[in-house]
């Protein structure tokens, strides 16, 4: 599919669910939240481990950030919707980049170089930030979420989520591997690295990059209005 339509399927159309979610939350099922969320959160991880194709990487990402969104229904339903939140910003930002750029594989990651600095670097702070990598905003969520596990006795739980989140970290950062360390150096005039066309998309992409990976420091904040 196009990568606009991906970035329908991926953001606006969890909105609706994760409302609804919201509402029922006093009257979920642990058990079963639990059962759901171990099985997003493995599947999405082992699944985007074999992709060559960045939807279908993002889309096994969605997977598995849907596990970390349900397990906190029940405990904190405003964690869910501040992971939502976080994540359907990050989502956007890294869809806007690869869609300005044309970028579908990951291997065409790599030719980003040559177009465009700024965009590959763009694409790496997202996809870390989707990863819960610190000090990046995507780390925010999952840091309260394994907070409230352990605060409310599901400290096994939470060790299971942070180890599933490496799985995720994992395949992000063999992407920025690809695209980077193993780049062949080219000759071309650097001046040009820093070029893309400013349309209305790319001129939101800044602001939707700081807000994805500069968050962090907004934590206690975020808590109390939690």
């Amino acid at each position: 599919i196009p990568l606009s339509s991906g970035m329908i399927l991926l953001t606006w159309q969890k909105i609706a669910p994760t409302a609804l979610l919201y509402q029922i939350s006093p009257s979920l099922n642990m058990e079963i939240l639990i059962m759901l969320a171990i099985l997003s959160t493995v599947l999405g991880g082992w699944g985007g481990l074999n992709q060559t194709q960045m939807r279908k990487v993002l889309a096994y990402s969605s997977i598995a950030h849907m596990g970390w969104t349900v397990i906190i229904a029940l405990i904190n339903p405003n964690l869910t919707i501040l992971s939502l939140m976080i994540y359907i910003i990050t989502t956007l930002t890294l869809f806007m980049t690869l869609n300005l750029s044309s970028t579908t594989k990951i291997k065409s990651i790599s030719n980003l170089w040559n177009k465009s600095t700024p965009m590959t670097m763009i694409v790496f702070l997202t996809l870390l930030s989707l990863g819960g990598l610190p000090p990046l905003t995507g780390f925010m969520p999952k840091w309260l979420i394994l907070q409230e596990l352990i605060i409310n006795n599901n400290p096994t739980m939470a060790i299971i989520m942070a180890l599933s989140a490496l799985l995720n970290l994992f395949f992000y950062m063999r992407i920025i591997y690809v695209s980077s360390l193993t780049m062949f150096p080219t000759n071309n005039n650097l001046k040009h690295h820093w070029f893309f066309t400013q349309t209305k998309t790319a001129n939101m992409i800044p602001t939707l990059t700081t807000i994805s990976s500069m968050l962090l420091p907004l934590t206690p904040i975020l808590i109390n209005m939690t």
